[in-house]
């Protein structure tokens, strides 16, 4: 896994509700653990863009349905800021389901994928259909 430059809000805390953007079957995903959080104590931990977390299926497919997965982020609505000065934001939060490795399961993404997500996770970027 590599570094980001961008300085990403994480904005994503334990127990949200995420879109899952692939074809793996599932619809809603919520966010229970994130992977290499390192807080404070009683602070929530929190996810933001490329990061690699724990979720669970809400919505979606009966195969997997309440089953506990990997997952990348690769949307969130919460603005943050690139190396270049410009701020990206997206309409929905959103991550793709993966392997320990952050091999995709699915083989297509739906909508678009953030650079940050590409860079560290070069698998989602030949799956993607548009990198922002």
């Amino acid at each position: 896994m590599k570094a980001i430059k961008a300085s990403i809000k994480r904005s994503l805390n334990v127990g949200t509700y995420l879109n899952c953007a692939d074809n793996s079957g599932a619809k809603i995903l919520q966010l229970i653990s994130v992977g290499g959080y390192k807080g404070v104590k009683r602070r929530q931990p929190a996810a933001g863009i490329a990061d690699l977390v724990k979720v669970t299926v809400k919505e979606g497919d009966v195969k997997v349905r309440k089953q506990i997965f990997n997952a990348v982020i690769i949307r969130q609505k919460s603005e943050y800021r690139r190396a270049g000065g410009m701020r990206v934001g997206f309409e929905d939060n959103a991550a793709v389901l993966t392997d320990e490795n952050g091999e995709p399961k699915g083989t297509e993404i739906k909508g678009p994928v953030a650079k940050e997500a590409v860079e560290r996770f070069s698998s989602i970027g030949k799956i993607a259909s548009i990198v922002v």
